[in-house]
């Protein structure tokens, strides 16, 4: 009789014990974590039923998909500048220049009038194939007409890549035609370039720019340096100017070729990432040939992750001006949906300790998104001393000091020259005139144009073709009014613009940065510091005015 009596009491006893333990639970929870897991809830909560009773009770109907893809950005905002959404539809562009390859047609491309032009043509990709050639205007894309309004890089190329093995028909008017032709084209692997030029500066100086940080970088610097390793290089200049950075392992592995064995080349760490340290292994091929990087103010991200490496180890002479300061960790995170979030989780150390971030208030952006023009008003790309450090000093492997605040600060300052700019020159590069008059003479003089195989006797024969005069007659038939005075002052900077443009129309990217590099002053400083004792350049001392100085886990997929 008491047993079935006892029996009785168990569930109840049960059910007590639950609740006792709950109360408990939440006791030590809300004790412990100062109610953090209810104030996440209730926020979520709150957002859920925000959308449950706009969906039900709202006067008219409304996408509910759409709200949320609106809402997401700005949720972002309110963390920091780099925390972004990127919709399904645009993920795969946005990845496309990391991974370094895409299923395309491959052309290089650029809108101007509202019209598709054709800069280049990839050599033996599909559109080489088909017969599409550089200068043709693109009029149709799949049998659908791309011309006005619609015809916009987006769109462009979101008809353009595809499917490999998959055919889009191409229709373009070519130079004296006045029908377009129509071109079938077998999409295929188009590789993207990380390195844009590599070639020798003079008998004994290699010279790489690397354009980004992708999945093929390293390959392809390893490609570029056996190359001029050949051609006799015994210094290099790695340019990294106007570089926006990429992925972490692609700088990482970079480095590690140029430094000795454990070197500190950058640490990550934040509030839920401990510290991450990444350093060399003392394998790399090139720990000792004299080297000089360039940065410049759109220098970013993974750029400055290579440059405060080659800084801080006293392994390279930093040359140009002070780098962005983009150094936030994203990591991404993918939506069922395709869609991802790229969430800052670190922040990027060089090997001194400096935090590469320049200072930022969370969700105030527009100061942020300004500050390369507040550095522009205030002279900081004329003048070293209007730097302004704000944060503290630190010191390199030799005990050079370098100082924190954000961004990279070079070793030698080299000021941007704005004595030949004019209103007449910006307002004629700005106008899109000059690229489109490069179009226009490329496609008149093409034949003859074709025949220069090689930048420096195709550009000693633009040199003499008084290119200028015709553009300035160009110009003012087309609404900018001819002003001899301004043009005689921007004459060698409207020169060199339109003989570049053309070259890269003729030739190629590399054609356009050699020719570019002839007259380049950052690129003279870089050339006359391999004339410096190295054992001076690099020791602790208080720098020249002119050579500014002023005051492991698993790793998460990282990218810029």
């Amino acid at each position: 009789m008491n047993k079935d009596k006892n029996n009785r009491f168990v569930p109840l006893l049960m059910a007590v014990s639950v609740v006792i333990g709950v109360l408990i639970g939440t006791f030590y929870a809300n004790h412990f974590s100062g109610n953090r897991l209810n104030i996440i809830n209730s926020g979520s909560n709150r957002l859920n039923n925000l959308l449950h009773i706009i969906d039900d009770q709202y006067v008219d109907s409304v996408n509910i998909d759409e709200l949320v893809e609106k809402a997401i950005p700005e949720i972002l905002s309110e963390l920091d500048p780099h925390s972004v959404y990127i919709s399904a539809k645009d993920v795969q562009a946005a990845t496309d220049d990391l991974k370094g390859s895409f299923s395309g047609v491959g052309i290089e491309f650029i809108i101007r009038n509202d019209t598709l032009r054709v800069q280049n043509v990839i050599k033996d990709g599909p559109a080489d194939k088909a017969g599409i050639l550089a200068g043709d205007k693109v009029v149709s894309i799949g049998g659908k007409p791309f011309v006005g309004k619609s015809a916009t890089n987006e769109e462009a190329m979101r008809r353009l890549k595809g499917p490999k093995d998959s055919k889009v028909k191409i229709g373009v008017l070519r130079y004296g035609d006045r029908q377009p032709r129509i071109f079938t084209v077998t999409r295929g692997d188009i590789s993207v370039k990380s390195i844009s030029a590599a070639y020798m500066l003079n008998d004994s100086t290699g010279y790489i720019r690397v354009k980004n940080f992708g999945e093929r970088t390293y390959a392809e610097m390893l490609a570029a340096l056996q190359s001029l390793n050949i051609q006799g290089a015994r210094q290099l200049v790695i340019d990294l100017r106007d570089n926006g950075g990429g992925i972490l392992d692609a700088a990482v592995q970079m480095a590690n070729e140029f430094l000795p064995k454990n070197r500190l080349i950058v640490y990550t760490q934040g509030r839920k990432s401990p510290r991450v340290d990444y350093r060399s292994d003392g394998r790399g091929s090139y720990q000792h040939i004299p080297m000089v990087v360039l940065i410049n103010e759109n220098s970013a991200s993974a750029a400055e992750i290579f440059a405060g490496a080659m800084q801080d180890n006293d392994r390279a002479l930093i040359v140009g001006r002070r780098s962005f300061g983009k150094g936030l960790v994203q990591q991404q995170i993918q939506f069922p949906d395709g869609s991802m979030i790229r969430l800052t989780v670190a922040r990027y150390y060089t090997p001194s300790g400096r935090c590469i971030q320049k200072p930022f208030k969370p969700g105030d952006n527009i100061d942020y998104e300004n500050d390369i023009l507040t550095r522009y008003k205030n002279g900081e790309f004329f003048s070293q001393d209007s730097i302004k450090h704000k944060g503290p000093a630190y010191h390199t492997h030799n005990g050079r000091i370098v100082y924190g605040g954000g961004g990279i600060t070079p070793d030698i300052f080299v000021p941007e020259d704005t004595s030949k700019v004019t209103s007449y020159f910006k307002e004629a590069v700005l106008s899109g005139l000059m690229m489109q008059y490069c179009f226009n003479y490329t496609d008149k003089y093409r034949k003859k144009l074709s025949t220069y195989t090689e930048m420096r006797p195709l550009a000693a024969y633009l040199s003499k073709q008084n290119l200028v005069s015709d553009f300035a007659n160009y110009a003012d038939r087309n609404g900018l009014h001819r002003r001899n005075l301004m043009i005689m002052r921007s004459h060698t900077l409207l020169e060199d613009y339109l003989n570049s443009r053309i070259i890269y129309n003729i030739l190629d990217e590399q054609a356009l940065y050699e020719y570019a590099n002839l007259t380049d002053e950052t690129i003279k400083r870089a050339l006359s510091v391999f004339k410096m004792p190295r054992s001076l350049l690099l020791k602790p001392q208080n720098h020249a005015r002119d050579t500014s100085v002023s005051h492991g886990r698993t790793r998460p997929n990282l990218r810029r």
